[in-house]
Parts: structure tokens; C-alpha cells; sequence
């Protein structure tokens, strides 16, 4: 308890950061629908987030050893505020577009200065549960962003100015500590190849997860419409996906550490791609019948990730643990970028069952090169821990390095 207390300010301004910058996703895809946006239009918003997170996460490293861990939080939250109230005032999509790569490189920026500060002050005694407490509360802050969405009333700048005011409030925490500002780490190279040559199945994973993760977090929103959803239960339509996901954990990792990854990745895949044709064939059930297949989506999609990293890491040594990590993120931007553009023209052209159809296609691809790469070598014998990882910036390889190597 001692600890948590200790990081209270750090924890504080992770759930604002998660309050502002995952509740303007979805508020963005209902205020453009409302505002006469295309769907292919509100999709360029989501991936302009992602471009703006992948900008972030590269430059975040480099800000911070020139100007210090809180002058360059505040810069990004700055960023991510200006862009929230510029809403209203410049109501065109593209402009918009520029708005959400502001909002992307204020949550890459700001968690990558977060998370090197907890790394810093964290010894190997208390790792496992400052890591622990970390991750409740970051997945927390984004289960109560995607219920945020439920007050808030699209294309009304005060919705946007009330995002924009907590997105300020997380500032304070960080800024006001008495803690002693740590010393700055040297910023990871970004080494794409690095991944591909560890497991050339991991970083496949990780571009399926962005896929998946951006497809449904920006465009989910849409098809909650498209299907006859409400506002308030479009909220709790987000927020059983991330329920789902949290839930997934504890028995994922279970299996993760027990059985062959590859195999664990692939039945993953192939219980996404059930989950999507149930998705599709529930889609005029009724309510609860939506929330229930968004909370079996989440299950079955959001561990991908973390098990594709923990295979990685199983190929790979301390002393590419940091920079491992960056690829991996690296190819998770990937698809994260390509994929709400990608999944909301489909919708306007075929409907809202083609973004599931969508999903389903890209973890059908990772079944096929799993398999294929079951051939290729095999596994070993001796694994890294499995542990959950947030998709949040480059700095996770030193958080989560460590602890592998327990």
C-alpha cells in the first residue's frame, strides 16, 4: 500500500489520461456522424491518432531528455488539450484529422514520461507490484473512458471542453509532486528488424492486434449505430470489449505459460474469428445480446498482444528486452494505422457486419503464417513469464524487462 501511495501522483494522471484520450475516440465517431462526416472520413480520424501516437512514441524519448520528465508532460498534455478544443471551432474533417495526431502524441508522449519515471524508482523488490497496481489502474481509466462517452453529447463543444479540462487536470498530479525528478534514460532505437528476426509470428500478432484493437475501439462506434444502438448503450457496448480483455488475462496467461505459444496465438485467432461470426450473426438480437458478443470479442482479441511479446521475448536476451519492445510497438502501429481507415470504408460500402468480416480476415491470415511457422523451427523450452502489456508507449520494455527475466 506504501507504494501505491508512493505513486499516487504518476497513477492520478493515468486515469486523466485515459479519461480524455479514450473517451474522444468514440465521442469523435458520434459527433462526425452527427456533424455529417463520412464513415470513411470519421475512419482517417482514428488513424490520425495512431499516426500521431506512433510520432509520439519515436519523439516522446528525445523531448524528455532535452527539457526534463514534467516540462515535457506538460508540452504533450498541452498538445492533447489544444487539440480537444480546437473541435468546435474548425468543424472539417481533415482539420480534425490534424487534431486527432495531436491527441495521439499527447497519450504516446505522456505515458512514455509516466512510465520512465515509474522505472526509475521502482527497485526489483517492488516491481511486481507497483507493475500490478499500474496496470489495474490503467485498465480502470479506460473501462471508465468508454463509459464516459454515455454523458457526453456529440458535435457540443462543451463535451469537448470537459475532455479537454480533465485531459489539463493531469498535469497537475505529475507536476506538483515533491518527488525528485529521476535521470533521464537513453531513448531506444527504433529497430523494426529486430522483431521480425526474433519471431517473425510475434510481430505478424502484433500488427493483427492493432488491427483489431483501432478497428473496433474507433469504428466500433459506428456499427453500434448501424446495428440500433443508443448513445448510453454504445458506452457500455465499448466498455464490455475492454471488460472482456481484462478478464482474458488471468486465464490466457495461465495457458500461455503452459502450452506452445504458437498453438496459444492460433486458437486465440481462431476463437476471434468464432467470436466475429457470432458477433455478426447476434447483430439484430437485441441489447444485451450486443453487449454480450462485445464482451466475448474483447476475451478473445485483447490478449494477442501480450502473447505475442511474451513469444518474442522468448527468443530474445536482457539485453534486447527495451528495444524488442519498441519493434513490437512498431508493428502494432501498423496495423493500428491502417486499420479504422480501412474498416469504415468497408462499412460504408457492405454494412456494419464488414467490419467484423474485416477482423475475422486478419486473424485468419494469422492462422495461416502460425502454421506456417510451426514448420519453420520450434519452440523453447525455456520461456520468459508471461505478463499483460499495455500498448502505451516504447518505455515498456524497461518496466515489464526485468520481470521477464524472473
Amino acid at each position: 500500500m506504501r507504494l501505491l501511495i508512493s505513486f499516487a501522483a504518476l497513477l492520478l494522471s493515468v486515469v486523466l489520461l485515459q479519461l480524455s484520450s479514450g473517451g474522444v475516440g468514440p465521442l469523435d465517431a458520434l459527433s462526425g456522424l452527427k456533424l455529417g462526416f463520412t464513415k470513411s472520413e470519421i475512419g482517417l480520424l482514428g488513424s490520425a491518432h495512431f499516426v500521431g501516437f506512433f510520432i509520439g512514441c519515436w519523439w516522446s524519448p528525445r523531448l524528455m531528455g532535452a527539457v526534463g520528465h514534467s516540462r515535457a508532460f506538460a508540452v504533450f498534455t498541452a498538445m492533447g488539450a489544444m487539440g480537444l478544443l480546437a473541435h468546435m471551432l474548425w468543424i472539417d474533417p481533415i482539420a480534425w484529422a490534424v487534431m486527432r495526431i495531436a491527441s495521439g502524441l499527447c497519450v504516446a508522449g505522456a505515458y512514455t514520461v509516466i512510465e520512465a519515471w515509474m522505472n526509475a524508482k521502482i527497485t526489483n523488490e517492488t516491481r511486481g507490484r507497483a507493475m500490478g497496481g499500474y496496470r489495474a489502474v490503467d485498465m480502470g481509466g479506460s473501462l471508465a473512458a468508454q463509459l464516459l462517452i454515455g454523458v457526453l453529447t456529440p458535435a457540443h463543444y462543451v463535451s469537448y471542453n470537459l475532455l479537454a479540462l480533465i485531459c489539463c487536470a493531469a498535469i497537475l498530479p505529475l507536476t506538483m509532486t515533491r518527488a525528485s525528478q529521476p535521470d533521464i534514460p537513453a531513448a531506444p532505437r527504433l529497430r523494426p528488424g529486430l522483431a521480425w528476426t526474433r519471431s517473425p509470428l510475434a510481430a505478424a500478432g502484433c500488427v493483427v492486434a492493432g488491427i483489431t484493437s483501432a478497428a473496433f475501439r474507433m469504428v466500433g462506434p459506428i456499427y453500434g449505430q448501424e446495428v440500433g444502438l443508443a448513445t448510453g448503450q454504445l458506452a457500455w457496448f465499448l466498455a464490455a470489449f475492454v471488460l472482456g480483455g481484462a478478464l482474458a488475462q488471468l486465464p490466457t496467461g495461465w495457458i500461455a505459460d503452459k502450452y506452445d505459444r504458437r498453438w496459444v496465438l492460433i486458437w486465440l485467432s481462431v476463437a476471434a474469428m468464432s467470436s466475429c461470426g457470432f458477433t455478426i450473426a447476434a447483430s439484430g438480437m437485441g441489447t444485451q445480446m450486443a453487449f454480450l458478443t462485445a464482451g466475448i470479442f474483447g476475451f478473445t482479441t485483447f490478449p494477442i498482444f501480450s502473447v505475442s511479446a511474451a513469444h518474442a521475448n522468448d527468443f530474445a536476451d536482457s539485453t534486447e528486452r527495451i528495444e524488442l519492445s519498441a519493434a513490437l510497438m512498431f508493428f502494432y502501429a501498423v496495423g493500428a494505422i491502417a486499420s479504422p481507415y480501412v474498416a469504415s470504408t468497408l462499412i460504408e460500402s457492405y454494412g456494419p457486419a464488414a467490419l467484423f468480416s474485416f477482423v475475422a480476415t486478419g486473424h485468419a491470415g494469422l492462422i495461416a503464417f502460425g502454421l506456417i511457422r510451426m514448420r519453420a523451427r520450434p519452440t523453447v523450452s525455456d520461456k520468459t513469464a508471461y505478463t499483460y502489456t499495455p500498448r502505451t508507449s516504447f518505455s515498456m520494455g524497461r518496466l515489464f524487462g526485468r520481470m521477464r527475466d524472473k
